[in-house]
C-alpha cells in the first residue's frame, strides 16, 4: 500500500455536472444505489431522476445542482470502496472545490449523507436568492497573473472569488462591474469567460444570506473529521468542529484558494490526487499547478474498472 502521505481525495464543485451522471454507478453498484436512494428520501423528491434524466435546465438550477453533484460524488466514492480495489491507498487529506468541500465533509465522517444533502440544498437556495436580491455573476480570467487580476478587480469594482491555478482566476461582481472587468482584461491581451451561475458567489454580494446560513449550519450536528480537510478559505487543514462550521459560512463570501490548497497538500507530501465525482475540472487545474503531480479521475464504472484492472461489473 502506498504511504498515506502520498494521496489526497478531491471532490468537484458546481459546473462539473452533466445529465446522466451517476446512472452507470446506480445500475452497477448496490452501494451507489443506496446513496441515491438515501438522498431521495432525505430530500423528499427524486433527485436521482434529475441526475440521470435531466432536463438540463432543471439540473443546473443552483438548489438542484449542488446536492446532485454531492450525491453523485459520494456514490462514486462508495462504489470505489465496494469494488475493494487491492492496495488502493487511503487519503492523507480530503478537499473539495467550493461545493465539493461538503462532499469532503461526508467523506471525512463530519456529516452523514442525509444531513449533507439537506444542508447543501439550503445553501443552493440561499445562494440563488442572494443572486436575486443583488444580481451578479462570475468571470474566469484566463492568462493573467494574480497581481494583474487584483488590479483589474480594484478598477472595475469586482472581487477575486477563485484562485484556481496559474493563469485561471475567477472574479465576481455585478453585471456592470463585470463588463468593465472584461474590457480591462481584453486590454491586457487576455480573455474572460462568463460562468453559468446564478450569482456573484464567494463575494460581498453573498452578504445578505450569511446570517441565515450561519443559523442553518449551527442546526446540524457535526462530528470531528476522521481525515484532515483542507480549507477553501485558508488552504490549511480543518481538524475541529468549530472551525469546520466557521469555514462553511466564510466560504460563501470569501475567495476559494484552490491553488493554495493543492500546493499545501503537495508540500505535505501528496503526489497523487484522486478526483472523485463528475467531470475532470480539478485534475486539469492540478496539472497546471504542477505537471509532475499524478491525477486519476473516478466518475463512473469504467474508471473504477480501470483502477481495478478488470472488466466493468454487469450486475
Amino acid at each position: 500500500m502506498a504511504e498515506l502521505s502520498k494521496v489526497a481525495h478531491i471532490f468537484p464543485g458546481q459546473g462539473s455536472q452533466s445529465t446522466g451522471m451517476g446512472l452507470d454507478l446506480y445500475n452497477s453498484y448496490a452501494s451507489a444505489r443506496e446513496v441515491f436512494d438515501e438522498a431521495d428520501a432525505s430530500l423528499g423528491f427524486p433527485l436521482s431522476r434529475l441526475c440521470f434524466e435531466g432536463p438540463d435546465e432543471e439540473l443546473t438550477k443552483t438548489h438542484n445542482v449542488q446536492p446532485a453533484i454531492l450525491v453523485t460524488s459520494i456514490a462514486c466514492l462508495q462504489a470505489l470502496e465496494e469494488a475493494a480495489i487491492a492496495n488502493f491507498p487511503s487519503p492523507a487529506f480530503v478537499a473539495g472545490h467550493s461545493l465539493g468541500e461538503y462532499t469532503a465533509l461526508v467523506a471525512a465522517g463530519v456529516l452523514g449523507l442525509a444531513d449533507a444533502v439537506l444542508l447543501v440544498r439550503e445553501r443552493g437556495r440561499l445562494m440563488y436568492e442572494a443572486g436575486l436580491k443583488k444580481p451578479g455573476s462570475m468571470l474566469a480570467v484566463i492568462g493573467l497573473d494574480e497581481e494583474t487580476v487584483k488590479d483589474i478587480s480594484l478598477h472595475s469594482g469586482t472581487e477575486i472569488s477563485n484562485i484556481n491555478c496559474p493563469g485561471q482566476i475567477v472574479i465576481s461582481g455585478a453585471a456592470q462591474a463585470l463588463a468593465e472587468a472584461d474590457k480591462l482584461t481584453r486590454t491586457k491581451g487576455a480573455r474572460a469567460i462568463p460562468l453559468r451561475v446564478s450569482g456573484a458567489f464567494h463575494s460581498a454580494l453573498m452578504e445578505p444570506i450569511i446570517a441565515e446560513f450561519s443559523k442553518i449550519v449551527s442546526s446540524f450536528e457535526f462530528c470531528p473529521p476522521a481525515i484532515p480537510i483542507i480549507s477553501n478559505v485558508t488552504a490549511r487543514p480543518l481538524t475541529d468542529i468549530d472551525s469546520l462550521k466557521e469555514e462553511l459560512v466564510k466560504q460563501l463570501r470569501n475567495c476559494i484558494q484552490w491553488q493554495g490548497s493543492v500546493e499545501y497538500m503537495m508540500l505535505s507530501g501528496v503526489t497523487t490526487f484522486y478526483e472523485i465525482g463528475p467531470g475532470r475540472v480539478l485534475s486539469g487545474l492540478i496539472r497546471r499547478i504542477n505537471s509532475e503531480l499524478q491525477t486519476f479521475n473516478i466518475s463512473g464504472i469504467e474508471d473504477i474498472a480501470q483502477l481495478a484492472g478488470k472488466e466493468s461489473p454487469t450486475n
